[in-house]
């Protein structure tokens, strides 16, 4: 008998909602976080759309900010604003956000364990070091929710993210307007930098890369830093992980290279592929299957509800690195009439973008401008 259905390793939003799921379902779950506090270090810009939110499953305690659009500004100061004039998206305080996600696996049933540290999968066991010693668990399915570069999914031999990008944000005192976040493509080309209200004169300033990342920030963040309150680094993994099932694992979240590429962000495809986890641990511990195949239903849903918007999004970022600064600037030009504002308000969707990237691509008025800039890339999009 083992000692646990299914252990979760990871206590962030992944983590916490497979956690929940599984014992809400009645399996002994157990969900170990090797930080001495859930939410901490802080690794995230805290901008969470809509339904990432609502996905979360929690109260408003920890939302800071509410967002209704975005301003892109281009390097030659060309300004594509949109203004959706609802929320579309919450600044949250992730540590806060986090915590109640944990008590909330708790409360359904889940044993949760923080300061202990996952150091070895084995023959059907973790081998955890934290506050209690070393300790042995066995378990019918393991979730790896262990964030970027998951060393559970090294071990198992899932393989790495294609890629990861390098984070600096910065949150200072400044003043900003309320509900809109602002996008700055130029300050560094192969991702963007942010400007994120929090509200009370504050602001969040970063950006992301492959490369450069100090000194872009440095630079675009220095008009600000002598009023810096806090100041995070972070990891973001693009592109999905070779394998995300196998050997009674499911890889989910960050672990399994879910961020989205628009946007860096991990929420929603994190909860929601817990969502598929703990449905995939129940069903195969129900059955009593636990082979490659009965887990295979995992990633099978997981495709079916975002992977296709995982792929227009790693195509749609290296259509952006492909572009110069000045061909930015005119394709914010373009979409800046009032007729493209209205289709980014109407179709935008922060978690879903192939709608909104599709129409964009194929309307009339855009084509000569598309093909003229990118059209390797439009004929691979539209095939």
């Amino acid at each position: 008998m083992a000692d646990y259905d299914v252990i979760v390793v990871g206590g962030g939003p992944a983590g916490a909602m497979a956690a929940r799921c599984c014992a809400k379902e009645g399996l002994t779950t157990l969900l170990l976080e090797e930080h001495g506090t859930v939410g901490h270090p802080v690794q995230c810009a805290g901008l969470l759309s809509a339904a990432a939110f609502r996905e979360c499953e929690v109260g408003q305690d920890s939302v800071l900010q509410e967002v209704s659009g975005a301003r892109i500004i281009g390097g030659a100061g060309v300004c594509l604003t949109f203004d959706a004039g609802v929320t579309k998206a919450f600044v949250v305080d992730r540590g806060a956000l986090d915590r109640e996600m944990v008590a909330a696996a708790a409360k359904s049933g889940a044993e949760v364990r923080v300061k202990t540290a996952c150091q070895e999968v084995r023959d059907g066991s973790v081998i955890t070091r934290g506050v209690q010693g070393r300790e042995v668990h066995s378990f019918r399915i393991l979730i790896a929710a262990d964030g970027p570069g998951s060393a559970i999914a090294r071990h198992q031999g899932f393989g790495r993210a294609g890629f990861y990008l390098s984070g600096l944000q910065a949150e200072v005192v400044a003043p900003h307007p309320p509900g809109l976040v602002t996008i700055s493509p130029h300050v560094s080309p192969d991702f963007f930098g942010w400007t994120i209200p929090v509200g009370e004169g504050r602001v969040r300033i970063g950006l992301a890369g492959k490369k450069d990342v100090k000194p872009r920030f440095s630079a675009f963040a220095r008009p600000y830093l002598a009023q810096c309150t806090h100041l995070v680094s972070g990891t973001i993994p693009l592109g999905v992980i070779p394998r995300t099932y196998g050997k009674r694992t499911l890889v989910i979240g960050d672990a399994a290279g879910f961020a989205k590429p628009t946007s860096g962000g991990g929420v929603y495809t994190g909860v929601r592929s817990a969502r598929h986890a703990a449905a995939t641990a129940v069903a195969s511990i129900r059955e009593g299957k636990f082979d490659d195949m009965a887990l295979s239903r995992y990633e099978r849903a997981w495709q079916e509800d975002f992977g296709r918007e995982l792929s227009t999004g790693m195509r749609l970022l290296q259509l952006r690195q492909a572009m110069r600064p000045s061909e930015v600037d005119k394709i914010l030009s373009a979409l800046s009439k009032p007729g493209m504002v209205q289709e980014i308000v109407t179709l935008g969707d922060m978690d879903r973008p192939r709608r909104l990237a599709s129409a964009l691509i194929k309307n009339p008025r855009l084509l000569t401008l598309w093909f003229g800039l990118i059209r390797p890339f439009v004929i691979s999009f539209l095939t």
